[in-house]
């Protein structure tokens, strides 16, 4: 337990994921202030308003929504300490058997709603000089795969701006780590939440049918315990540095290592034709900026 409380802000916090880590904050001393689409279910998990509770109604896909909520919460607890962007779901379908509205979707919550959250947290910190932010991304953020293109590609864009936002805004004294959960025993799989193609074909249809009966059958079956990784964050967020990538679940930890390996094995193997492709200039390092340029 802290000696001075925590105020933790975390997006889609009436079920699953979102719901174990603000009881592990809270039970760890801190304060929460909860967000989700429904308030009602949310008093139904945490209760009614009280001195260290504050449940806010916010759908992040509603870009106009974020900035209001957190003004709320700032001026309950007067600062923001833990920023978790949460709030998300899968779009689990095959990309010809998906529309453009299905992608717009996907992108909507889980990049811009995220993106959002963090531009109107980012201030208070940033005044602050301190602050930690946790962005959930996935194992589906390092590696895809079939039924994955909206729901990877919106988990590496969390992904690519999280890395860079980190190294933003080190100089403030904020951190930001990604999280890349594996397979959770939360409701992400259950109808509720999973999408599915919306415009079948008839050349995926084999496939397709095999990618939800797998999915059909992990629901409720995942390894990954929701309320341990609700601890493992409060460790995290205890730690005197955080990581910038945080894998959760023994699941996660295979499929990063095995995308390391894949990724070094690949490299090697055409490393000539890749440093064949330098021109003759005089390179001079010292004037490249950030870690890719």
């Amino acid at each position: 337990m802290t000696t001075t409380p925590r105020t933790w802000f975390i997006t889609g916090a009436a079920r699953g994921l979102g719901t174990a880590i603000a009881q592990a904050a809270l039970n760890a001393g801190d304060r929460i202030v909860v967000a989700g689409r429904n308030r009602d279910a949310l008093v139904k998990v945490f209760g009614e308003d009280s001195d260290r509770v504050l449940s806010l109604t916010l759908d992040v896909s509603d870009l106009t929504a974020a900035q209001p909520a957190v003004d709320v919460a700032l001026e309950r607890f007067g600062r923001i300490d833990v920023l978790v962007n949460n709030a998300g779901y899968g779009n689990l379908s095959l990309f010809e058997e998906s529309t453009a509205a299905d992608v717009q979707a996907q992108y909507d919550t889980n990049v811009f709603g995220l993106m959002a959250v963090t531009r109107a947290v980012l201030p208070s910190m940033r005044a602050n000089r301190s602050g930690r932010i946790f962005n959930v991304s996935s194992i589906g953020g390092i590696a895809g795969g079939e039924s994955g293109t909206l729901y990877c590609a919106s988990k590496f864009a969390v992904e690519g701006f999280s890395e860079s936002l980190a190294q933003e805004v080190a100089r403030f004294g904020i951190q930001v780590t990604i999280v890349e959960p594996g397979f959770f025993r939360t409701d992400f799989l259950e109808p509720t939440s999973v999408k599915h193609g919306s415009q079948p074909i008839a050349d995926y249809a084999e496939a397709a049918e095999a990618l939800k009966t797998f999915y059909d059958g992990r629901s409720r079956n995942q390894a990954g315990d929701p309320a341990k990784l609700g601890l493992a964050l409060v460790a995290l967020t205890n730690a005197p540095q955080q990581p910038v990538r945080w894998a959760a679940g023994s699941d996660g930890f295979k499929i990063v290592q095995s995308k390391i390996d894949s990724l070094q094995a690949e490299l090697d193997a055409w490393k000539d034709l890749t440093l064949s492709t330098d021109g003759d200039f005089d390179f001079r390092p010292e004037i490249a900026t950030g870690a890719w340029a």
